[in-house]
């Protein structure tokens, strides 16, 4: 369940009829959780309560129910209860009702809730983590954004059902447009805006039939007024009925053009009653867009409220952008009046562009710190009533979808109106907010389609031209007059991550638009790359500075040596970067997206921040790997850096599965022939090699073929592979074909060899790595070292070795991803003395020694983070401080240190390797439009 689900249940449980033996079991129904969990607990089974009505559910809740006017008392009980206090109960939070009161308390914060009980749905985000959903501060506090979601989605639903020809591609923007006018007048018949608080729901509510049957007639006719001044209406035709006009004059292109209403069924208008009913005054729209954006959505209504952008991530990305620059500069100036003034001339002259804009989180977020900022210096300069000098119109997005292009614009005109309330009382927010202005700040298409200094011209390039329509506005009428001589533009977005595989045509479309004149293996790149692309091209031919937020996998791997140069070719730098972290949503249980922000400038200056979780810390440089170190981009290697051993990929069997039989097959094999087991070996790529079980294959060499060919089942399944590679469409198959007995790549020999799954969970502190014999075939879905010192297993083993990895290799989804030829050959290791390798040996047997005395535990078993034997974990540590003592001479603090000292050494190492060799090429790139690194910017 989601948040707007879990609402909608708690406040369907609030309006029943209390049931004092029921509502235990309702309450985390509403919550969740899984039938089979509550008819456990109506058995009596898995309830250690011991408070009398008590029922206590493990990790989540000890509630009771009990006597009037006992609600206070219970609480307390439940407080003092053993069962809460046991280990094992792991309770978050108690909660006690009688039915007309209920409190609450988080027992990790100590917060509490004491409400009426038909007031406890106003207070559900208090208990969203009894869903397994994080609280969220906005949610928490305020529950009205989830709770509006809901009400209207039920009502758009609804009224689809009813008007089906509203559903289709051409009228959806009509219907779209409806809800956004329907926003309107609930927030502005909440705030004053019109006269009279409630005036729109209570004319629905009064003037239309309770069948529903004239609710667009009515409604058209409030809309209809809404676009005429008051010294016109008299003259209207036809004539507006007295009803309507109540309503003021609201232009701003809100209600202009066409009045039409969709029809209402009996159950919409009570949907929209409901919805009305809400005290709007209190939305949020910086969270309230993101929230509602999947309302009119098909294909996200199922994600519906899920969609939401938490303000601190938000800040994440605008504070070290500029924010922290306005604060700083307010701090310096103090009650310095002329420095002040200064200062609130330059917010009023900064412009933040979107170009991936949503529903506006983050234009929304940005002009609410300016107007706090610009309040401040009023009040320092005794003008606290001052008009602000911040323009709707310095806040410029783009956005592919025509409804959360709506729905930004109106949360841009929200939040000027709370902030006029805020900062200088209801009558001038009031008195200044109506009629709507007129221009465009949002422009509805596709971003990498369109150029973008059309959208958000360079200082003092404003185009001046008219705008229609402000909530539909054509492409090529994005300008509006404005000027902004001597300003400064900043972008900030969180563009789509869609990675490489997957993209829809469009997408594919798109990519090539801003990659194929520059760069011909652009399509291993992910979405998102050609927005930091398209921003470094901006930085570069602006002066501003951009912010984006993005996967990590642009700062890993093979991507980094693809996306990197271009963006370094347009000059610019990173300037600042948050290493990855979770970028969540309100869905329960929904794994959330790790992410990194990344802060460009054509214009840096002497410092970078680089923040790591709550540490920040000031630097030299940023590599695109997000550490403090030299900008340096990790390519493939044929051969290794370090004097260490040759890595490879594993054995390639390409054989259509007969060289590689089942265990099933295995078996029927030697059932039949029991002298085939001298050609049967256990085969292992990365699944086996970490979670044991068997694989077998076919191994055959050359001198016993003849012995081989007498087994009849063998000599049927080669003859089957011979023709499955004859029609093969691949070469290295064909080229094969005549050695049907043999894998197509075999590096298979007889010596001891170090075998490193290619894929492998990120959870685990090491690397998964193992000792294999000639009796095990290792597939190529591992790497490889055969006849390798063991000392080299300890330097797989590490935590220097897997930090390495993590960075330059990337990763398969959330997954190490490892490469022989960009993990292992790149992996700088200084030069070894004997002594070294012994210690590192005897390292990697205690490694050894310490898996074996938990046999048959697979590495699975072994390396799960919170189950990991002891004495493993300090063979591992023991393994981790010999070798950084040979780098550093002590253990490294953290991964932070150890990825500085290896992009440090790689650094050397790869100069040192340059000076030996001639400089090739680089492969991939294309020749730059003359006048310009990257040609003409889009």
């Amino acid at each position: 369940m989601n948040a707007v689900e879990i609402e909608q249940a708690i406040s369907e449980l609030a309006e029943q009829p209390f049931d004092a033996v029921e509502f235990p079991y309702q309450f985390l129904a509403a919550f969740g959780h899984k039938e089979t969990t509550l008819k456990r607990l109506r058995a009596g089974n898995n309830n250690p309560s011991d408070v009398a009505g008590g029922m206590l559910l493990r990790n989540h809740i000890h509630l009771a129910v009990c006597a009037p006017e006992q609600v206070g008392a219970t609480l307390a009980a439940l407080k003092a209860s053993p069962a809460t206090a046991h280990a094992k109960a792991k309770v978050k939070f108690l909660l006690a009702t009688d039915g007309q009161t209920l409190e609450a308390e988080d027992v990790g914060s100590g917060e509490t809730v004491a409400c009426a009980y038909s007031d406890f749905p106003n207070h559900f985000g208090f208990l969203l983590a009894l869903a397994g959903i994080s609280t969220i501060k906005e949610i928490k506090d305020n529950p009205i954004d989830v709770r509006a979601t809901g009400r209207l989605n039920k009502l758009y639903v609804e009224l689809l059902r009813e008007n089906p020809d509203w559903a289709t591609d051409a009228r959806r923007a009509d219907m779209n447009h409806f809800m956004a006018r329907l926003i309107f007048c609930f927030f502005a018949e909440d705030t004053g805006i019109f006269n009279g608080m409630g005036l729109f729901t209570q004319t629905i509510d009064q003037m239309t039939e309770r069948d529903a049957s004239n609710v667009h007639t009515v409604m058209s006719e409030i809309f209809r007024a809404m676009d005429i001044r008051a010294a016109d209406r008299n003259a209207a035709v036809p004539r507006l009925p007295n009803y309507a006009n109540g309503f003021p004059y609201v232009n701003g292109a809100l209600f202009s053009g066409s009045t039409e209403v969709p029809r209402f069924t009996r159950m919409a208008r009570t949907y929209l009653l409901h919805a009305g009913g809400l005290n709007w005054k209190k939305i949020n729209p910086d969270i309230f867009g993101s929230m509602i954006q999947a309302v009119a959505d098909d294909e996200e209504r199922g994600a519906l409220g899920m969609h939401y952008t938490s303000v601190p991530n938000i800040l994440k990305v605008l504070n070290p952008l500029f924010l922290d620059d306005l604060q700083a500069q307010l701090e310096s100036a103090g009650q310095d009046k002329r420095k002040l003034l200064a200062l609130r001339r330059r917010i009023a002259r900064i412009r933040v562009f979107d170009p991936a804009c949503g529903s506006g989180n983050f234009l929304v977020i940005a002009y609410k710190q300016m107007r706090a900022i610009e309040a401040e210096i009023n009040v320092r300069r005794g003008e606290p009533d001052l008009r602000s000098e911040i323009p709707l119109t310095n806040f410029r997005g783009i956005e592919l979808r025509d409804f959360p292009a709506e729905i930004a614009r109106l949360a841009l005109i929200i939040a000027e109106f709370q902030c006029d309330e805020l900062y200088r009382g209801q009558r001038e927010a009031l008195a200044e907010f109506l009629p709507l202005a007129k221009e465009n700040w949002i422009v509805r298409g596709n971003a990498l389609q369109l150029a973008w200094l059309g959208v958000c011209p360079p200082m003092g390039a404003g185009v001046k031209l008219e705008v229609d329509d402000l909530f539909d506005t054509p492409l090529d009428q994005a300008e509006i007059g404005f000027e902004n001589e001597g300003g400064e533009t900043y972008l900030c977005a969180n563009p789509p991550y869609q990675g490489s595989v997957g993209q829809t045509g469009q997408q594919k479309a798109d990519m090539a638009k801003v990659f194929a004149p520059l760069l011909n293996t652009y399509k291993d790149l992910d979405y998102v790359a050609a927005f930091a692309l398209k921003a470094a091209q901006y930085n570069n031919k602006t002066g501003s500075a951009s912010a984006f937020v993005t996967t990590n996998s642009v700062t890993q791997g093979e991507q980094v040596a693809m996306l990197w140069p271009l963006i370094f070719q347009e000059r610019n730098v990173i300037h600042f970067a948050h290493t990855s972290f979770l970028w969540s949503n309100l869905a329960s249980n929904k794994a959330a997206v790790t992410c990194v922000i990344l802060g460009l400038t054509a214009n840096p200056g002497s410092d970078r921040r680089l923040f790591d979780g709550e540490i920040v810390r000031a630097v030299s440089n940023l590599s695109p790997y997000l550490v403090a170190a030299p900008t340096v981009i990790v390519t493939k290697r044929s051969s290794a850096l370090s004097a260490i051993g040759h890595m490879q990929s594993g054995n390639k069997p390409t054989d259509g599965g007969y060289l590689t039989p089942s265990t099933e097959e295995k078996d029927e094999i030697l059932a039949i022939n029991p002298n085939a087991s001298r050609f049967i070996k256990r085969y292992v790529g990365s699944r086996e090699l970490i979670n044991g079980g068997g694989r077998w294959c076919i191994w055959v060499e050359d001198d016993d073929l003849t012995e081989a060919q007498k087994i009849s089942v063998f000599r049927a399944r080669f003859d089957k592979v011979r023709q499955m590679r004859l029609t093969s469409n691949g070469t290295q198959a064909n080229e094969n074909a005549a050695t049907p007995h043999r894998f197509v790549f075999a590096p298979h020999s007889h010596h001891a060899a170090i075998a490193v799954p290619n894929v492998s969970s990120e959870r685990r502190l090491y690397l998964p790595c193992e000792l294999t014999g000639y009796d095990t075939v290792v597939s190529n879905l591992a790497s490889v070292i055969y006849d390798a010192p063991l000392w080299n297993m300890a330097l797989i083993a590490s935590r220097l070795h897997l930090v390495w990895i993590a960075t330059v290799c990337g990763k398969l989804k959330t997954d190490f991803r490892y490469s022989n030829t960009l993990g292992w050959n790149t992996f700088p290791v200084p030069l070894l003395t004997e002594q070294n390798k012994a210690d590192l040996t005897a390292c990697a047997e205690a490694i050894l020694l310490a898996r074996e005395a938990h046999f048959p535990k697979t590495i699975a078993d072994l390396y799960d983070p919170e189950e990991m034997p002891e004495n493993l974990r300090h063979a591992h540590e023991h393994n981790d401080e010999t070798l950084e003592r040979i780098y550093i001479g002590r253990k490294f603090r953290n991964d932070t240190e150890r990825l500085e000292r290896l992009f440090d050494l790689y650094t050397k190492m790869t100069a040192e390797a340059a000076k030996r060799a001639p400089t090739k090429k680089p492969a991939g790139r294309k020749k730059a439009a003359s006048g310009s690194a990257q040609g003409e910017l889009q």
